[in-house]
């Protein structure tokens, strides 16, 4: 899992020069976004990028699959499906059309990978389409993760959890919907606070996750009237400005302080959704 204080690793703290991707800075920008993403997820994770099947994968990742996987995280084309991949070909499939979707404990295994490691263990494999600029396909993530009945025997809270992601900043919102969705949650992405009003009257979310800074209204104005229609809906903050503009709130709230780590995002997940349950 990702450390508090650790640096975030980017596509750029890797020597690409031997892939056929060659340096980042020459790749489309949802790329680099995901590449980003992928190398800072607490779980193990594939990316695969094109039809080529060009494929990026974690250091967690790398950690079950063994040493073959070499030094540099991807970037190339592998000789064979990735095991997880050729586990699921059918929810590969449905991501590759637009569709999110989880294989349910399967069972697959790494060629040399030790067994102590629980490489071999049958693991929930969540897939989620990357999507370009013009909405078109062209990668998918897949993050593998314990098991549903794992999770449930250990206490883990319950989900997924419908969220809805208010930020302006569109490479950021990108981000933490996609992060969001690797998570195995179910996250729609609005830049302005009216479209922000406009989805909580369509639809029920579970969760406002909103920045405190946006256009014509603050954050915290928006979760004031989103309350009122929904106040069962929990309201996490994100703020560069600490908590200043966050006393005396008359509702409860959580609350990351920008840049926030992604252990600390999914601690304030965890308990929304553990109230969640605690409802039900």
């Amino acid at each position: 899992m990702t450390q508090t204080g650790q640096p975030a690793r980017s596509s750029s703290s890797f020597d690409w020069s031997a892939t056929r991707l060659g340096e980042p800075g020459q790749w489309p920008w949802p790329l680099r976004m995901a590449a980003d993403l992928l190398f800072n997820l607490p779980l193990p994770a594939l990316l695969v990028w094109g039809r080529g099947m060009t494929v990026f994968f974690n250091d967690a990742y790398g950690a079950l699959a063994g040493p073959g996987y070499g030094k540099v995280p991807g970037g190339s084309v592998p000789p064979v499906m990735p095991p997880p991949l050729a586990a699921a070909p059918e929810e590969l499939e449905r991501a590759w059309n637009g569709e999110a979707a989880i294989a349910r404990a399967r069972a697959f295994g790494f060629a040399g990978a030790a067994a102590s490691n629980g490489a071999n263990s049958p693991r929930d494999l969540h897939f989620t389409p990357l999507r370009a600029a013009d909405g078109s396909v062209e990668g998918v993530l897949c993050v593998l993760a314990p098991p549903a009945s794992v999770a449930a025997s250990e206490e883990a809270p319950a989900g997924p959890l419908r969220i809805l992601v208010v930020e302006d900043n569109l490479d950021s919102q990108y981000l933490v919907c996609e992060m969001l969705r690797a998570f195995g949650h179910h996250a729609d992405g609005v830049g302005h606070p009216d479209d922000a009003l406009a989805h909580l009257a369509a639809g029920r979310y579970d969760v406002l996750f909103t920045d405190v800074s946006l256009p014509g209204m603050s954050g915290v104005e928006l979760a004031r009237k989103a309350v009122v229609d929904a106040p069962a809906m929990q309201v996490i903050f994100a703020s560069g400005y600490g908590d200043t503009l966050l006393r005396h709130l008359e509702f409860p709230y959580l609350s990351l302080q920008k840049p926030y780590e992604l252990d600390q995002l999914q601690a304030a997940l965890d308990k929304v959704a553990a109230q969640k349950q605690a409802r039900t």
